[in-house]
């Protein structure tokens, strides 16, 4: 168990380091979990005045989907998220969705028949519109809570370690 956990960590160590050497303009949230391990989320900052919200569809910030890294097993929407890494799509509406899914291949084209999970969020609207993409966790105990406020959209999706 040891050395799956070891042979995990350096991949996701060594697809992380390649993928952020292809995308230097990128941000990245994450969050620490009390055992130690972490969850992170890599995406495009964004501009509200240069993008808007595609109703009902995948939302992909800067035309590139965002990227969660976990090496820890999660539980998100009824479902187990193995560790490894994903693709992340917030799909905005009036109820948002984000989905979960197991393609990293860059430039791929959205494929639902590959999420591991699709579920509701919750969402608000803030009073004050934010300018920019901004993606940050909350942490508490087991769980890392994923925030992203875009506009007046602000959306919140609970990642539990298990």
């Amino acid at each position: 168990m040891f050395r799956v956990r070891i042979v995990i960590v350096c991949f996701l160590m060594i697809f992380s380091a390649v993928c952020w050497a292809q995308q230097d303009d990128q941000s990245v949230a994450s969050c620490n979990l009390d055992d130690g391990k972490q969850v992170a989320i890599r995406y495009n900052p964004v501009t509200s005045k240069n993008e808007k919200l595609p109703n009902g569809k995948p939302w992909l910030p800067g035309g590139v989907p965002m990227t969660l890294f976990t090496d820890a097993e999660l539980s998100f929407g009824g479902s187990t998220i193995p560790a490894g890494a994903y693709t992340v799509y917030p799909i905005p509406g009036k109820e948002w969705n984000l989905a979960i899914n197991k393609n990293v291949t860059p430039h791929s084209a959205y494929d639902e028949k590959q999420d591991v999970v699709r579920s509701a969020i919750e969402t608000d609207q803030v009073t004050e519109a934010s300018p920019d993409l901004e993606v940050a966790f909350a942490h508490v105990g087991a769980k890392c809570t994923l925030r992203i406020y875009f506009g007046k959209a602000a959306v919140f999706a609970v990642f539990t370690a298990k």
